[in-house]
């Protein structure tokens, strides 16, 4: 059985009213709490405020390593909340509400549309080109990445589908996923065209360091999300005694 409460960490936050995303809001001072509900899934607990979604929506996700893992973000934050920090509990958001109403057929060849462009190939059949639009790619080889991609669930899919967006490569996805790759090394190969410049014309420290610490976050955050989507999960709770 779930422990029906689990304590993150002793010095927490609490958030009284949501402000729109995007926005920053004070946070008094309070632990973030991930807990399991009777009618299944976990739940974020803010100050005994049950956490919903923007479009006002229970915020209850499938595992409770992601539930501890957004109670965390919560939890890490300071002063202010910082939204565009909190990658997590935005993917979460992205699945509870799915503003843009799509469904697994529709994530997949979202992602699967980045490989006319990709510039990362291994292991993929292609052919040659001399165009500009780069090189045309098998029907077979589609069909197979797209049967891969229907093993995941629609939660995983969003995940996945960010990262693709993230690293503008469906392979260097993949790699990351099934991790054949850190996050560092798929970072630096999305980026070796714009790494080339830098090196051939300088290094503008305060937009590049940032684009590059950014993207790593968002990366790492997206491929954290679809394991914990994806993958049986189990917590060891830890009897703390004084």
């Amino acid at each position: 059985m779930w422990r029906s409460c689990l304590r993150l960490r002793d010095g927490g936050r609490r958030l009284l009213n949501l402000p729109p995303a995007g926005l920053t809001a004070s946070v008094p001072r309070a632990p973030a709490r991930a807990y399991a509900p009777p009618t299944g899934g976990f739940e974020i607990n803010l100050d005994h405020r049950k956490l919903k979604t923007p479009q006002a929506k229970l915020f209850t996700v499938p595992s409770e390593a992601l539930a501890i893992a957004v109670a965390t973000e919560w939890d890490s934050q300071q002063d202010t909340i910082k939204f565009y920090t909190m990658h997590l509990t935005t993917l979460c958001n992205t699945s509870l509400d799915n503003p843009t109403q799509r469904n697994k057929d529709q994530l997949i060849r979202a992602a699967v549309k980045f490989l006319d462009t990709d510039t990362i190939w291994y292991g993929i059949e292609i052919g040659s080109s001399t165009s500009i639009m780069g090189p045309s790619i098998p029907a077979k080889t589609r069909e197979v990445l797209i049967s891969h991609l229907a093993s995941y669930n629609a939660w995983a899919l969003q995940g996945i589908e960010f990262v693709v967006t993230q690293l503008k490569s469906m392979l260097l996805t993949l790699g990351l996923v099934d991790r054949h790759l850190m996050v560092e090394q798929a970072v630096l190969l999305s980026r070796l065209e714009e790494e080339y410049q830098i090196q051939k014309w300088g290094n503008v420290e305060w937009a590049h360091d940032y684009e590059l610490q950014e993207l790593r976050a968002r990366t790492a955050a997206g491929a954290l999300f679809v394991h914990l989507c994806s993958e049986s999960t189990t917590v060891k709770h830890k009897l703390l005694q004084d």
